[in-house]
Protein backbone atom coordinates (compact mmCIF):
# COMPACT_ATOMS: atom_id res chain seq x y z
CA UNK A 1 0.00 0.00 0.00
CA UNK A 2 1.34 3.39 -1.01
CA UNK A 3 -0.05 6.70 0.15
CA UNK A 4 -1.32 9.02 -2.54
CA UNK A 5 -1.52 12.81 -2.42
CA UNK A 6 -5.33 12.71 -2.28
CA UNK A 7 -5.03 10.75 1.00
CA UNK A 8 -3.34 13.75 2.61
CA UNK A 9 -5.92 16.12 1.10
CA UNK A 10 -8.64 13.91 2.59
CA UNK A 11 -6.98 13.92 6.03
CA UNK A 12 -6.45 17.69 5.98
CA UNK A 13 -10.13 18.11 5.12
CA UNK A 14 -11.03 15.97 8.14
CA UNK A 15 -8.89 18.24 10.31
CA UNK A 16 -10.63 21.28 8.82
CA UNK A 17 -14.07 19.73 9.46
CA UNK A 18 -13.18 18.95 13.07
CA UNK A 19 -15.16 16.40 15.03
CA UNK A 20 -18.34 17.15 13.08
CA UNK A 21 -20.19 14.38 11.29
CA UNK A 22 -19.18 13.96 7.64
CA UNK A 23 -20.07 11.63 4.80
CA UNK A 24 -18.05 10.28 1.89
CA UNK A 25 -20.44 11.92 -0.60
CA UNK A 26 -20.24 15.33 1.06
CA UNK A 27 -16.44 15.23 1.25
CA UNK A 28 -16.26 14.03 -2.35
CA UNK A 29 -18.19 17.10 -3.48
CA UNK A 30 -16.16 19.48 -1.31
CA UNK A 31 -12.84 17.98 -2.44
CA UNK A 32 -13.89 17.64 -6.10
CA UNK A 33 -13.15 13.92 -5.98
CA UNK A 34 -15.34 10.90 -6.63
CA UNK A 35 -16.87 9.14 -3.61
CA UNK A 36 -14.85 6.05 -4.46
CA UNK A 37 -11.62 8.12 -4.42
CA UNK A 38 -12.52 9.47 -0.98
CA UNK A 39 -13.35 5.98 0.26
CA UNK A 40 -10.04 4.62 -1.06
CA UNK A 41 -8.17 7.53 0.55
CA UNK A 42 -9.80 6.69 3.89
CA UNK A 43 -8.76 3.03 3.55
CA UNK A 44 -5.15 3.93 2.77
CA UNK A 45 -5.05 6.45 5.63
CA UNK A 46 -6.28 3.76 8.03
CA UNK A 47 -3.69 1.24 6.84
CA UNK A 48 -0.94 3.88 7.16
CA UNK A 49 -2.18 4.64 10.72
CA UNK A 50 -2.76 8.27 9.79
CA UNK A 51 -6.44 7.78 10.65
CA UNK A 52 -8.38 5.74 13.18
CA UNK A 53 -11.80 4.15 13.01
CA UNK A 54 -14.17 4.52 15.96
CA UNK A 55 -17.42 2.69 15.31
CA UNK A 56 -18.62 3.89 11.91
CA UNK A 57 -16.53 7.07 12.03
CA UNK A 58 -13.04 7.72 10.70
CA UNK A 59 -10.93 10.45 12.32
CA UNK A 60 -7.39 11.63 11.67
CA UNK A 61 -4.76 10.21 14.01
CA UNK A 62 -3.44 13.65 14.90
CA UNK A 63 -0.16 12.54 16.44
CA UNK A 64 0.82 10.31 13.51
CA UNK A 65 -0.46 12.76 10.90
CA UNK A 66 1.49 15.61 12.50
CA UNK A 67 4.65 13.53 12.58
CA UNK A 68 4.26 12.55 8.93
CA UNK A 69 3.53 16.12 7.81
CA UNK A 70 6.47 17.54 9.75
CA UNK A 71 9.06 14.93 8.84
CA UNK A 72 7.98 12.92 5.81
CA UNK A 73 5.83 14.82 3.36
CA UNK A 74 8.66 16.90 1.92
CA UNK A 75 10.34 13.69 0.76
CA UNK A 76 7.25 11.84 -0.44
CA UNK A 77 5.28 14.55 -2.29
CA UNK A 78 7.91 16.91 -3.68
CA UNK A 79 6.35 19.90 -5.46
CA UNK A 80 7.13 20.72 -9.06
CA UNK A 81 8.04 24.33 -9.70
CA UNK A 82 7.74 25.99 -13.04
CA UNK A 83 7.21 29.08 -15.07
CA UNK A 84 5.36 32.22 -14.08
CA UNK A 85 1.61 31.76 -13.92
CA UNK A 86 -1.56 33.25 -12.56
CA UNK A 87 -2.83 31.38 -9.59
CA UNK A 88 -3.64 31.10 -5.90
CA UNK A 89 -0.84 31.96 -3.48
CA UNK A 90 0.46 29.09 -1.40
CA UNK A 91 3.21 28.25 1.13
CA UNK A 92 4.67 31.42 2.66
CA UNK A 93 2.59 33.64 0.33
CA UNK A 94 -0.76 32.52 1.84
CA UNK A 95 -2.27 32.80 5.32
CA UNK A 96 -1.17 32.24 8.01
CA UNK A 97 2.45 32.75 6.86
CA UNK A 98 1.97 35.63 4.43
CA UNK A 99 2.41 38.35 7.05
CA UNK A 100 5.49 36.69 8.61
CA UNK A 101 7.66 36.91 5.52
CA UNK A 102 8.48 39.86 3.29
CA UNK A 103 6.83 40.08 -0.08
CA UNK A 104 8.57 38.35 -2.95
CA UNK A 105 8.45 39.42 -6.57
CA UNK A 106 7.16 36.03 -7.70
CA UNK A 107 5.50 34.13 -4.85
CA UNK A 108 4.60 30.45 -5.17
CA UNK A 109 1.14 29.94 -6.70
CA UNK A 110 -1.01 26.99 -7.63
CA UNK A 111 -1.71 27.54 -11.34
CA UNK A 112 -5.37 28.50 -11.54
CA UNK A 113 -7.18 30.47 -14.26
CA UNK A 114 -9.28 32.14 -11.55
CA UNK A 115 -6.15 33.14 -9.60
CA UNK A 116 -5.40 36.78 -9.00
CA UNK A 117 -1.67 36.60 -8.25
CA UNK A 118 1.18 36.19 -10.71
CA UNK A 119 3.97 34.01 -9.41
CA UNK A 120 6.10 30.92 -9.79
CA UNK A 121 3.95 27.86 -10.39
CA UNK A 122 4.02 25.39 -7.49
CA UNK A 123 2.22 22.09 -8.02
CA UNK A 124 -0.64 21.57 -5.57
CA UNK A 125 -0.64 18.47 -3.40
CA UNK A 126 -3.52 17.15 -5.51
CA UNK A 127 -5.14 18.49 -8.68
CA UNK A 128 -8.37 19.52 -6.94
CA UNK A 129 -6.69 21.23 -3.97
CA UNK A 130 -7.09 24.80 -5.31
CA UNK A 131 -10.82 24.37 -5.91
CA UNK A 132 -11.34 22.71 -2.52
CA UNK A 133 -9.27 25.41 -0.79
CA UNK A 134 -11.22 28.22 -2.45
CA UNK A 135 -14.36 26.98 -0.68
CA UNK A 136 -12.81 26.18 2.72
CA UNK A 137 -10.49 28.79 4.33
CA UNK A 138 -9.32 26.37 7.03
CA UNK A 139 -8.37 23.75 4.45
CA UNK A 140 -6.58 26.48 2.46
CA UNK A 141 -4.48 27.39 5.51
CA UNK A 142 -3.60 23.74 6.15
CA UNK A 143 -2.62 23.17 2.51
CA UNK A 144 -0.50 26.35 2.50
CA UNK A 145 1.32 25.23 5.66
CA UNK A 146 1.92 21.79 4.16
CA UNK A 147 3.22 23.42 0.97
CA UNK A 148 5.64 25.54 3.02
CA UNK A 149 6.94 22.30 4.52
CA UNK A 150 7.00 20.52 1.13
CA UNK A 151 8.85 23.23 -0.73
CA UNK A 152 9.99 26.02 1.55
CA UNK A 153 13.40 27.06 2.73
CA UNK A 154 14.56 25.94 6.20
CA UNK A 155 13.15 28.99 8.04
CA UNK A 156 9.81 28.78 6.22
CA UNK A 157 9.57 25.05 6.97
CA UNK A 158 10.27 25.51 10.67
CA UNK A 159 7.71 28.29 11.10
CA UNK A 160 5.14 26.30 9.09
CA UNK A 161 5.73 23.27 11.32
CA UNK A 162 5.09 25.37 14.44
CA UNK A 163 1.90 26.81 12.96
CA UNK A 164 0.74 23.38 11.85
CA UNK A 165 1.36 21.98 15.35
CA UNK A 166 -0.86 24.73 16.80
CA UNK A 167 -3.71 23.85 14.45
CA UNK A 168 -3.42 20.12 15.03
CA UNK A 169 -3.34 20.60 18.82
CA UNK A 170 -6.69 22.41 18.60
CA UNK A 171 -8.32 19.57 16.66
CA UNK A 172 -11.43 18.14 18.21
Amino acid sequence: MNLKPQDILFLLKLVAVGKKHWSFNKLAIELDMSPSEVHAAAKRALVARLAVKEGDSIWPNIRNLGEFLEHGIQYVFVPERGELNRGMPTAYAAAPLDNLFGSYEFPPVWPDPEGEVRGESFSPLYRSAPKAARNDPMLYQLLALVDAIRGGRAREREIAKKELRKVLEQYG
